[in-house]
């Protein structure tokens, strides 16, 4: 009986494993990977114009035919998450990324390319949903914000680690190369995630007991006093709660009750304008930085790594301070990234010529949009119950995918009808409408 009794007791002191971070580390290579194949396009954008004489406003048009397709399919593939799962569609979404990104260097003529880009798009549209309804159901309510930070900053480091590396691609072996080199690794990731990432924790011979109560929010032996923490802190942030209207609402069970709650589309509106200033940014500063700075293509190559260096930052520091300092709240982060953004471009409206303080500019502008970025797509975890979260994030990204289409396109018509003061303009205003849809939103709690 005795030795029952130890067995016992071992059983339930079982050291959990911490296979959900690998498969946040394999997210946070799938999304690196993906980020690439659609930043890769900025720094070549200057040699197609040329190569195929298009004006600003056909460049916008070919930027936003990635995010029209990507958009579309968001809540399509939502609901194929909830009726089929994930592994298999999120494994062919990986390959078919890979293989649209072969079609790209293959382009030989504008409409080749634009078709390519929306096939592009359209390949990439499981992506972050996946990622995002992954981390959901492999990591507790209090690391999810850092895991979808993490998620995040893979798809900003890409853009910082673009530049360079595509710069010189084209300098060695011309534009149609960088794709082909791209498109390789996602076939090889596609394998990586279907043989190792299940559906369900439980399903995972990675993944054992211990920690798969502690994902499923079971009390643990490990974490004594954590509800007296929460509570400590919930008592000292009862000023914020008040400003951030944070309390206790039902979660949304249906696709109905998601489609009415002004919550999710409020996240959705102000999702829209961030990923649209984040996409404009993205797809049109290497081309600021050679027509307006003169600067060399390696030159603004390093120096376009400069706002994805500060996105990484922002990202993982942002997430981080939604689940630790301010316990599981989202919208202060959100309120912070649109409001500083603001002063961001008022900065860039008077940037200076030389490189290295542009760089820091840059790098600031990216940190402040960053902040707050991931808990958009957090923040519908909190008001849907576990099976209905990727029907309600597929509709806050849809909105934020066609901000990336919207933005860019209008960048391209402000520059053919007036210059780069007006686009820093009309993105600090569409920074102020976010921060407006933000403040009406209720903050859920779960207490």
């Amino acid at each position: 009986m005795h030795q029952l009794t130890g067995l016992e007791t071992q059983s339930a002191a079982e050291k959990k494993s911490r296979f959900r971070w690998l498969v946040v580390g394999i997210i946070f290579v799938t999304s690196l990977m993906a980020g690439a194949d659609r930043a890769n396009i900025g720094v070549v954008v200057p040699f197609i114009k040329e190569q195929f004489n298009m004006s600003n406003t056909d460049i916008g048009s070919m930027m936003g035919l990635f995010f029209l397709p990507y958009a579309l399919c968001q809540v399509p593939m939502g609901l194929l998450f909830e009726k089929f799962g994930l592994r298999v569609i999120f494994s062919l979404g990986i390959a078919f990324t890979s293989l649209s990104t072969l079609v790209v260097g293959m382009s030989n003529s504008v409409m080749h390319l634009k078709i390519a880009r929306w096939v592009l798009g359209l390949s990439e549209s499981p992506m972050i949903l996946g990622s995002v309804a992954t981390i959901n159901r492999w990591f507790p309510p209090r690391e999810r914000a850092t895991a979808t930070g993490m998620m995040i900053s893979a798809y900003k480091l890409a853009p910082a680690l673009t530049p360079p590396l595509t710069a010189y691609i084209v300098y060695a072996y011309g534009w149609h190369q960088v794709f082909y080199l791209f498109a390789l690794p996602g076939f090889v990731l596609a394998g990586i995630w279907f043989m190792l990432v299940k559906d369900d924790p439980r399903e995972s011979r990675f993944c054992n007991t211990a920690e798969r109560d502690y994902i499923a929010g079971e009390k643990s032996s490990e974490e004594p006093g954590r509800k007296e923490l929460s509570a400590k802190k919930t008592r000292s942030l009862r000023w914020l709660d008040s400003l951030i209207l944070r309390r206790k609402i039902p979660l949304l069970t249906t696709n109905r009750e998601i489609l009415f709650s002004w919550n999710v589309w409020g996240c959705a509106l102000g999702y829209f304008f961030l990923v649209g200033i984040t996409y404009t940014i993205m797809t049109w500063i290497p081309t600021y930085l050679v027509t307006v700075k003169h600067y060399t293509i390696m030159k603004m190559g390093f120096v376009s790594m400069a706002p994805w260096l500060g996105a990484i930052l922002g990202n993982l520091l942002g997430g981080h301070l939604s689940d630790k300092v301010f316990d599981k709240r989202r919208k202060p982060m959100m309120l912070w990234s649109s409001f500083a953004t603001v002063g961001m471009m008022y900065c860039l409206l008077h940037s200076p010529n030389e490189s290295f303080s542009l760089g820091l500019i840059l790098l600031l502008v990216g940190t402040m949009l960053n902040l707050g970025y991931s808990t958009f797509l957090v923040y519908p975890l909190g008001l849907t119950t576990k099976d209905k979260c990727p029907f309600a994030v597929s509709i806050v990204n849809t909105a934020g995918s066609l901000g990336g289409a919207f933005a860019p396109y209008i960048t391209g018509v402000l520059l053919d009808n007036f210059n780069w003061n007006m686009v820093f303009v009309y993105l600090g205003v569409t920074s102020l409408a976010t921060f407006v849809a933000v403040a009406t939103l209720i903050e859920p709690s779960d207490e």
